[in-house]
C-alpha cells in the first residue's frame, strides 16, 4: 500500500474571533506543528447573511492569513446549518420525527434530505464557494456538510420524504416496459397479503411510522434503504459541483456508531473518509460498556471503540482516511464529561496513525466562550492560554519528525461490516437490546484481545486474497455471489448467527438458512434469551441473548452443556448458532486462529496491539502502568516497536 505522511491539524472558526486575532492564531498553529486547518462548515450565515448578498471578504482574508503561515485549509460546505432566511424561504424543509413533529430552527442539521427546494439552495451555495475557492492555492481539501446522521437526522417522515419514497419504490419495482412501477411485484415481495396490507397504487404507500403496532418489516427495511440513498444523493450533488471547480480531495466527517446510512456507498463518491473521534464522550452512550468498565476507562475511553472506527473508515475511504475531529479535553455533550488522563490525547493520536490515518485534527483550536459548545475544551482556553491538550499535540508533532510516514499492510483477519444488516437487526432485533453493531463489535473485541490486527471490509467486496480468516456474523441478507466468494476464498470463514437469515425483501428464504455452499447446516428454530438466562457452553463461556437450534452433520467445535452444537465446522467454513459471551468468543477466535496458522496473544485488560507495515504499536489504555512483552508501558502510554526488533 502507498505510504503517506502523517500530519496534524485543527478545527478553527475565524468568524468566532476578532480579525486582529487571526494572525497570532495562525502563527501559534504553525509553531505547534499543525499542518491542516478546517474552517467554514458552519458559516453559511456569515457568507450569505441575506438571500443573494455574498460576503466573501472575511473568508478571503481568513484563508490568506492561514496560508501565509504555511497552513493548508480544509474548506467545509456550510449546508449543515442553513440560516433562518433559508427556512423562511422553504418553510417545509424541516425533517419530521417519527411522531410527525417538525424539527425547529435554533440548532443545526434542521433539514430533510428529501426536500428539493433545500437541495437547490445547497447546490447554489456550494457552487458559489467552489467557484471562488476551487483554485485557491491554500485550499488543499474539502469537507461536505458536517456529520451526516448526527442528532437522528437521517430518517425523516416529512411530506417530501413520502413523495420521494414512493418514487424510489417505483424505480425498485419497475413495470415491464419501464412505464411506472409494478405494485403487484411490491405486494408479493413484501408479503402484503398478511393483514390485508396490499396496495393498489404506489401513491397509497405511506411512511412506516405511527402504525397501531409494528409496521411490515419489509416496509421498514425499504424505508431505511431509501433514507440512506437520500443521504448519498444529497452528498453526491455537492461532490459533483466541487469536482467541476477543484482538483483538491474531498472528505466527509462521519461519526461513531451512526449506521442509518451506508457509509460505503457515500464514500465511493469521495477521496478521503474521516470521522470525529470522542473517546470519552462515546464511552457511556455508544460503547455499551459495563458500569465497572465505564469507571475504569472514564478518562481513557474504551480500548476498542476508536480502533473499530479507524478500521471501518479506512475501508470506507479505500485506504485514505483522517480523524477530522479528535477530542483534546472534556466535551460538553456526554452524560458525564471527565478530563482525559494525561497522555491520552497523545495515545489517541498515535492510535489513529497506527491504523493508517493520514491526518489527525483536533477539535477545536480555542474553546468558545458562548453558545452550545462553550463547555467543550479546545487546544486553547477561551482566554487563549494553552489547554493541556496542546502540549500533547505539540509532542506528537515532534515525534512525527522521526516517523513521518504511514505504511500499512493487509491485516491477517477481515471482518465484514454491512450497513443493511444493521438496518435489518434494528427492524427486527428479536430480543431487547440485540443489535448487529454490538454483535460485530463483540467479535472485533475478541480478535483484538487475541492481539490480532483486523481489516474491515464492505459486503460488496470480493477480494479476499491474503486473508487467513474472515468473520461475517449476523449478515442477515447474504447475496449468493458473496456466499460463493467466501466459500472459495481459501481463508477460514466464520458466519452466523443470523447470517443469510432473510432475502433482500426481508422474507425467510427456502431452503432454510444459511444455505451456504459446502456447509450442511439448517437453522430449525431460533430464540432470544433474557439477560439472566445464559446457556453454558462446555469448557467455558455461554450463549447470551440469541440462540439457534441447528440441524447438521458437521463437526461440532463448541457445544452447549446438553451436548447440542452451537458452533460447527465443515472444511474451512464455520457456522455459529448463538451470540457468544466474551469467553465463548475468545475460544472461537483461538480455534479459528489456530486453524489459520495465526499467532495470537492473550492480552491483559486495556492493553492493545496494532501492526502497521513496519511497526508494531503497543497501547496501554489503563490508568496505571502495565507490564508487556516490550517492557513497562506507563499509564496512557504508547510504545512503537520497529518490526524485527525486541
Amino acid at each position: 500500500m502507498t505510504a503517506r505522511r502523517r500530519t496534524l491539524g485543527v478545527c478553527y472558526y475565524p468568524e468566532h474571533w476578532p480579525e486582529e486575532q487571526w494572525p497570532e492564531d495562525a502563527r501559534r498553529m504553525a509553531e505547534a506543528g499543525l499542518t491542516w486547518v478546517r474552517i467554514g462548515e458552519f458559516a453559511w450565515g456569515r457568507i450569505e447573511p441575506e438571500p443573494g448578498r455574498l460576503d466573501w471578504g472575511w473568508l478571503d482574508r481568513a484563508i490568506q492569513t492561514l496560508g501565509r503561515e504555511g497552513l493548508k485549509v480544509v474548506l467545509g460546505t456550510p449546508t449543515a446549518t442553513p440560516p433562518k432566511w433559508v427556512l423562511d424561504r422553504h418553510a417545509d424543509m424541516l425533517a419530521m420525527d417519527a411522531e410527525g413533529r417538525p424539527r425547529k430552527f435554533g440548532s443545526r442539521r434542521h433539514y430533510c434530505f428529501s426536500h428539493e427546494g433545500y437541495l437547490g439552495e445547497c447546490r447554489r451555495i456550494v457552487t458559489e464557494i467552489a467557484r471562488r475557492y476551487g483554485r485557491n492555492p491554500h485550499v488543499a481539501a474539502w469537507q461536505t456538510d458536517n456529520e451526516y446522521g448526527c442528532h437522528d437526522t437521517v430518517l425523516s417522515y416529512s411530506d417530501a420524504a413520502r413523495r420521494a419514497f414512493r418514487d424510489w419504490l417505483r424505480a425498485r419495482f419497475p413495470a415491464e416496459g419501464g412505464n411506472g412501477g409494478d405494485i403487484g411485484a411490491l405486494n408479493l415481495a413484501w408479503g402484503n397479503v398478511f393483514w390485508s396490507m396490499d396496495y393498489a397504487d404506489f401513491n397509497d404507500i405511506d411512511l412506516p411510522n405511527r402504525t397501531v403496532t409494528e409496521p411490515n418489516p419489509a416496509h421498514s427495511l425499504a424505508f431505511r434503504a431509501f433514507s440512506s440513498d437520500q443521504v448519498v444523493r444529497f452528498n453526491r450533488a455537492q461532490v459533483e459541483i466541487i469536482r467541476a471547480h477543484s482538483d483538491a480531495p474531498i472528505a466527509h466527517n462521519y461519526m461513531g456508531r451512526v449506521t442509518e446510512f451506508d457509509h460505503f456507498k457515500l464514500g465511493a463518491d469521495l477521496d478521503i473518509a474521516s470521522w470525529d473521534s470522542y473517546p470519552l464522550g462515546f464511552l457511556e452512550d455508544r460503547v455499551g460498556a459495563s458500569a465497572e468498565d465505564q469507571r475504569h476507562f472514564a478518562r481513557q475511553g474504551d480500548p476498542d471503540f476508536q480502533a473499530f472506527h479507524h478500521d471501518l473508515y479506512r475501508a470506507v475511504g479505500r485506504g485514505r482516511w483522517w480523524v477530522m475531529e479528535q477530542q483534546p479535553g472534556p466535551v460538553n455533550w456526554a452524560p458525564y464529561n471527565p478530563a482525559p488522563l494525561p497522555g491520552m490525547v497523545r495515545l489517541w493520536t498515535w492510535e489513529a496513525f497506527a491504523h493508517g490515518a493520514e491526518a489527525v485534527c483536533y477539535f477545536r483550536w480555542r474553546q468558545a466562550p458562548f453558545a452550545q459548545e462553550q463547555m467543550h475544551a479546545g487546544l486553547l482556553r477561551p482566554d487563549s492560554a494553552e489547554a493541556p491538550g496542546l502540549a500533547e499535540a505539540r509532542a506528537v508533532a515532534g515525534e512525527l519528525a522521526e516517523a513521518p510516514e504511514v505504511s500499512q499492510a493487509r491485516a491477517p483477519v477481515a471482518l465484514i461490516f454491512d450497513y443493511a444488516a444493521d438496518w435489518a437487526w434494528t427492524v427486527q432485533p428479536h430480543g431487547r437490546g440485540l443489535s448487529y453493531f454490538d454483535l460485530l463489535f463483540a467479535h472485533y473485541r475478541a480478535l483484538r484481545r487475541a492481539g490480532l490486527s483486523v481489516d474491515i471490509l464492505p459486503p460488496e467486496g470480493r477480494d479476499f486474497s491474503g486473508y487467513r480468516a474472515i468473520f461475517a456474523p449476523g449478515m442477515m441478507h447474504m447475496p449468493e455471489a458473496l456466499k460463493e466468494a467466501l466459500a472459495s476464498c481459501g481463508a477460514e470463514v466464520v458466519i452466523g448467527p443470523r447470517s443469510a437469515a432473510r432475502d433482500e425483501h426481508f422474507s425467510i428464504p427456502v431452503p432454510l438458512p444459511p444455505a451456504f455452499p459446502g456447509l450442511d447446516v439448517t437453522v430449525l428454530r431460533v430464540e432470544s434469551l433474557r439477560p439472566d438466562m445464559p446457556i453454558a457452553v462446555q469448557g467455558g463461556g455461554a450463549v447470551t441473548g440469541y440462540r439457534e437450534e441447528l440441524e447438521t452433520s458437521c463437526k461440532a467445535i463448541l457445544q452447549l452443556e446438553d451436548g447440542q452444537a452451537v458452533a460447527v465446522q465443515s472444511g474451512r467454513i464455520a457456522y455459529v448458532g448463538g451470540w457468544g459471551d466474551d469467553v465463548m468468543l475468545d475460544r472461537l477466535v483461538a480455534e479459528i486462529a489456530a486453524r489459520a496458522g495465526l499467532e495470537t496473544l492473550s492480552l491483559p485488560r486495556g492493553l492493545r496491539v496494532r501492526d502497521s507495515g513496519h511497526e508494531r504499536f503497543w497501547f496501554n489504555h489503563n490508568p496505571h502502568p502495565l507490564e508487556s512483552p516490550v517492557g513497562t508501558i506507563p499509564a496512557a502510554g504508547v510504545i512503537r516497536q520497529r518490526k524485527g526488533t525486541t
